[in-house]
This record gives structure tokens, sequence and C-alpha cells, in this order.
């Protein structure tokens, strides 16, 4: 009998098979056949310290027999109140920039950033209507970046294949061309003439892009850039979806350019990857803009499940493991295994333009019809599934972004896998 489900980023006409997994456990997957996969992928980004962490199960199953759900309009919990604490204490903080003050709670990357636009937006907005500055409405966003699928994330992230279909709902935005390598200049150039014009907001992936093929920039280009908005009164915006949580090797990737973002968004690794949960820090002065007498004035934004006590319960645990625990220091015993790797799979001849940050590695095989559209990524993960590896390549670009948890004999797997490939599609390509 055929499934009902409509999976997302799936095309269905394929008739690929879809792995039915039934138990998890650390990086392992373990599917109704009695197979197992490592997820070489942290299942789409979130899963941090290893699927199924005891001590954040643990938390679930107690606040699921305590308190479940409640409306979170003037309403509060423990578990919220908690983790917006531990989140203001985490959040990158230097001495001379402001802080990020306040934690305002959604359920997804995507509506993170639909949040951090709309807090932008309505900070101009109020300014202007007690006459301290004039309204501001463009934002300016970076070449090749992705911040999610909803309307407001998919106008600010790069237009193709992603969002072609609905173009005639997605806004205008100002594009500023990715820095890459012997073009940094040209990209401050245009960041400061586009500033100039007085924007409302830029908004970035801090260090690395993700869904735009894993590109890289380096900090200090990421700290010219909030410089530069900073001088000109444009609220810097970080999404810190993806590259929060350590990947980048750092707690937050802001932290290696000593950057205090005005606003950021962050998910997917809040709760460990167990369960869906996000939030977006604003500092002091974009709060205190929503703040007023006028009922009119409140911040018109919310979901059913903002600030679901049993997710809060689960973000509390992660926090709690993060301050009790080396984990960054797991990060990079993970980081050095991977480099050592794949500076060995760089040497093969079907693979180019190795690249790494923190536990983010990422290779592209060289291929005719490269881009995300190539006709290698299905072949790739059909390939890689025989192996027992969950990864999902960008067209012709393979990446990694494992659990912390990924031992060396798994590590040696997923390489042994990947030069395989290497091996497989280098001589037919």
């Amino acid at each position: 009998m055929s499934s009902p489900v409509w999976h997302p980023f799936t095309q269905h006409g394929l008739n690929e098979p879809i792995p039915y997994v039934v138990r998890a456990e650390g990086a392992m997957l373990h599917l109704a056949d009695g197979s197992t996969l490592i997820d070489g992928i942290s299942s789409w980004w979130v899963t941090t310290h290893g699927h199924c962490e005891p001590r954040i199960a643990a938390a679930i199953a107690r606040q699921a027999g305590q308190l479940d759900q409640l409306i979170f309009a003037a309403y509060t919990h423990e578990p919220a109140e908690a983790v917006a604490r531990g989140l203001i204490d985490l959040a990158p903080r230097f001495d001379g920039q402001p802080t990020l003050a306040h934690v305002f709670y959604s359920d997804s990357g995507s509506t993170a950033v639909e949040v951090a636009l709309k807090m932008a937006l309505g900070y101009w907005h109020n300014l202007s209507l007690d006459g301290l500055a004039q309204a501001r409405s463009r934002i300016l966003v970076l070449e090749h970046s992705y911040h999610g699928d909803t309307i407001g994330a998919m106008s600010i992230g790069e237009r193709g294949v992603y969002n072609a279909a609905w173009t005639p709902l997605l806004f205008d935005v100002g594009t500023i061309p990715f820095p890459a390598p012997g073009a940094e200049q040209s990209c401050l150039d245009a960041l400061e003439a586009a500033c100039a014009q007085k924007p409302a907001a830029f908004i970035v992936e801090p260090l690395i892009l993700g869904a735009g093929g894993m590109l890289l920039y380096p900090a200090h280009i990421l700290r010219e850039m909030a410089a530069i908005c900073r001088k000109h009164g444009v609220l810097f915006i970080a999404d810190e979806v993806m590259t929060a949580w350590g990947r980048t090797g750092t707690l937050f990737a802001c932290e290696q350019a000593g950057v205090v973002p005005d606003i950021m968004a962050v998910a997917k690794g809040i709760t460990g990857g167990a369960i869906p949960l996000a939030a977006t820090l604003a500092t002091a002065p974009i709060f205190d803009a929503h703040v007023s007498t006028d009922r009119a004035r409140l911040f018109y934004h919310s979901s059913s499940y903002t600030a679901n006590a049993i997710a809060c319960a689960a973000a509390a645990a992660n926090l709690a493991i993060w301050r009790g625990e080396d984990v960054l220091g797991r990060i990079a015993t993970l980081a050095d295994g991977i480099a050592t790797r794949l500076s060995k799979l760089a040497a093969h001849p079907a693979f180019a333009n190795p690249r790494q940050l923190g536990t983010v590695a990422a290779i592209d095989l060289l291929a005719a019809d490269a881009g995300y559209l190539s006709d290698l990524a299905p072949r790739l993960r059909a390939f890689l599934l025989e192996r027992g590896l969950l990864l999902r390549p960008l067209g012709n670009t393979i990446y990694l972004m494992p659990p912390y948890c990924l031992d060396a004999d798994q590590l040696d797997s997923v390489f042994a896998a990947l030069h395989a490939a290497g091996d497989m599609f280098g001589a037919h390509p």
C-alpha cells in the first residue's frame, strides 16, 4: 500500500526508496529492515549531542506529565523563563557593543527569521510614529543566501529553484555580492553603498552559507560587515539557525568575529535536535521600540505553540549540557578527525574545493552538470545509502554535519564511503 505522506524536498515522481526509520541512538539510525545508517548530517542539521540524548529525553518526559502547552500571550512558565535567561547568558557579548537582552520564541528556523524581519521593520515603523526616525523598509541580503521556506524567508534568500513558483509573493530586496576569495572588498564596498541609502536591516548567515553550497567567508569580513551597518545605523541580523550550537567550532558563529548582532535567530540545535523550538534574540532598543501604553503598538506575531513548555524543557536540558560539559572540546576533537580525513579525500582526483568550518565540511565531486539540480545528487544519495550513510548532497557538493558523538570508527566509515563514491562517479562522470 502506498503511503499518503507528502515528504519535503522529495520528488515523488522519481519513486526513490524512502527508508523507514524505527529507532535512533547517538549517531545511528535503525531501519525497519534491520539495517542501520550513520546520520552524517544530523538529520537536517539539528541533532547535536546525538539522537535520543538521555537527559533531554528525560526532561521531555518529566515536563509532559507536568505542563504540556500554555497560551504564551501574557502567560509564562518556568521552562521558557529558564531558557530565555540561559540564552541571554550564552549569547555573544563584547565590550562597547549592545547586549542581546530579549527573547521571542517561535517554532522553526524560518519563523525565527520571519520574526527577526518583523522586529526590524516594526522598530523603524514605531520610531517613525514617535518622530524619532524616518520609516525604513528595505532589507539587504547576501548573495547565495538561504533563510527558510516561509514567504519572508524566501524573499531574502537566493532566487531560483527553491522559490520560483512563488515569485509573485516575494518582496524586493537589495543583494550584496558574496565575499568570495579575491572579491571581499567588492562585497564591502557594495554594502557600504547600499547602507548609505538607509535600509532597515542587513541579514546574513555568519561565516558559512548552508543551502547555498556550504560557502565560507572569513570572520574579519563578517566583522567589517557589522561595522558598516553600525556606522550607518542599519540593523544587523544574524541568522544563526544552522551555525549556532557549536557547528562552526564556537557556540555561536558571531563569536569568531567579535560581533553582537542587533537581532539573532536560533533554532535547530536549541533543543539538541530533539523537538522543534526557535528563538529570536534582540537588543533592548528593538524591544523598547515596541513598548507603549498604546495597545496597537504591540508586536503582532505568535503561533499557537509559542514557547511550548515541553520544547522549552528540552532546550533547558540542552543548555545544562552546554554549561556542565566540555562540548566544545568534543567538537574540536571531531573537527580534527574530519580535517585529517578530508585532506586525504581531497587528494582523490574526482574531488575539488575541500572546505571546513568546525564540524561542517564540504567537497565538490567534479561533474559536467554541477549545481543544485545536478543528476549526481540522487545517484550519490542512493550510493551512500547502500553503504549505510545518510547524506543529502547539494547537487555535486557533498557535505558533512554530523552529531558531536560521532566516533572515529564511524568517521572512518563515512570517509570510506566518500572515497568509494569518488571511485565510482569519478571514473564514470
